[in-house]
């Protein structure tokens, strides 16, 4: 696979642009995504069998769109026994960590008046699974079962169909095994805007969720407004930084493994070590080409390792090494951290319990992994007592002051001398 060396000698942010240049921007396919929702807007389901046809049957007529229940109960019958006991502990784990991320009603205390803060769960959820170079019913953990600990009743699973028409089996087993409310035979941009709008078919959701590639990505950009998302959850990408003790094997494993995820995606070694560079580009350049991106960078010691680490915002970072792990406290930028030797990326891509629903392209400066808050609607529940008539003498200046002299007159209203209202005040 493409696998260059580069030795950062400046600005870690100037480097940190030129490395995600490397992919593909969202905005390159803005232009088809809108055309392709535009025509699922205005045709429904006739629009996504058409472009099932051309994106995943290879023109074959495609099968229904809703995936009947009992092929759902099918899959999981016909389930390799240890692809269910590891889909069930992930189910168990990835459970765990949501419930811990859920927050009860709070209640802040005032003379005279309080505010209660409360969270409900949104109706109805979309994920998205992505397909084509290959299934992720994993992703079906990861997404359904942070919205059913969230409370959302109807979760409805989408994912593109292969040349055969139909959603790889493993991955409907999932989605039984998950507790998806319906599955939906759809990919692309399409299964997004279907999503957001409706069809014939498509009852439209309040959140879409998933990771997918660009189309997708930005057809969810396209669609926030009329619907809330997650986030970009789009190519993935990975930095390591390793020491100059770090065993160089399991390291390009878990470079080659993101690799696995194919074009677009960036896995960047990051060390102060040139011999274990060395060796890790060897091991790189001679893996099978996956359409991946891997870059390999030079650096004078860890600060400058975190730095560029930092400005990059991954969705990946792995700290193996003395040095590197001693960085943890200070990572404020990237969608999950790794620890130690043992702690590759794919653990946390399928069983330890976070979520690999993560940040991508940078987001990580200001997103977060997929977690219960993506279904849950936070608002507040005011309640003034006593202390109406002082609140209402403090803030009617500062209505008046921006011209909202009813604004002023309401509160005013609430003001009780000896007992009265006094509405002028």
């Amino acid at each position: 696979m493409e696998c260059d060396r580069v030795t950062l000698g400046g600005d870690p942010a100037v480097l940190a642009a030129e490395l995600r240049a490397l992919v593909p921007a969202p905005e390159s396919v803005q232009d088809v995504v809108t055309e392709i929702m535009t025509h699922v807007r205005a045709t429904g389901d006739d629009a996504l069998r058409y472009y099932t046809r051309q994106y995943d049957t290879g023109g074959a007529q495609p099968a229904a769109l809703r995936v009947p229940e009992a092929e759902l109960d099918t899959a999981l019958e016909q389930l390799d026994p240890a692809v269910r006991c590891g889909l069930e502990r992930a189910i168990e784990n990835v459970r765990r960590v949501a419930e811990a991320a859920l927050h009860s009603d709070r209640v802040v205390q005032f003379e005279g008046h309080e505010v209660v803060l409360r969270e409900v769960p949104v109706d109805r959820a979309g994920l998205y699974v992505p397909g084509g170079r290959a299934p992720y019913p994993s992703t079906v953990v990861m997404g359904t079962l942070t919205a059913r600990v969230a409370g959302v009743q109807e979760i409805a699973v989408c994912a593109p169909p292969g040349r055969d028409g139909d959603v790889d089996h493993v991955v409907l087993a999932a989605c039984r095994l998950a507790g998806a409310s319906v599955v939906y035979r759809m990919g692309g941009a399409q299964a997004i805007a279907a999503l957001a709008y409706g069809t014939e078919t498509v009852t439209p959701v309040d959140v879409i969720v998933g990771p997918g590639n660009l189309y997708v990505q930005e057809a969810k950009r396209q669609v926030f407004g009329a619907v809330g998302i997650d986030g970009f959850a789009g190519p993935s990408d990975l930095i390591v930084i390793a020491g100059a003790d770090a065993d160089p094997t399991p390291l390009a494993l878990d470079l080659l493994a993101q690799a696995e995820h194919g074009p677009g995606t960036l896995v960047i070694g990051i060390s102060e070590s040139s011999e274990l560079l060395a060796d890790l580009s060897a091991r790189l350049q001679d893996a099978p080409d996956t359409g991946a991106i891997a870059r390999l960078v030079q650096v004078a010691d860890v600060d400058q390792a975190l730095a560029l680490a930092e400005a990059f915002a991954p969705e990946h970072l792995e700290l193996v090494g003395e040095g590197p792990q001693a960085l943890a406290p200070r990572v404020s930028r990237a969608g999950c951290v790794f620890l130690g030797a043992d702690s590759a990326t794919a653990f946390g891509d399928y069983i330890a319990g976070s979520n690999h629903v993560l940040p991508t392209n940078g987001a990580a400066r200001f997103a977060s992994a997929l977690s219960p808050a993506h279904f849950r609607r936070s608002f507040t529940e005011v309640r003034i007592g006593s202390g109406a008539g002082e609140l209402a003498r403090l803030a009617a200046p500062l209505a008046r002051a921006e011209g909202f002299e009813l604004h002023a007159r309401s509160m005013e209203a609430r003001i009780r001398d000896n007992g009265k209202h006094d509405p002028e005040g």
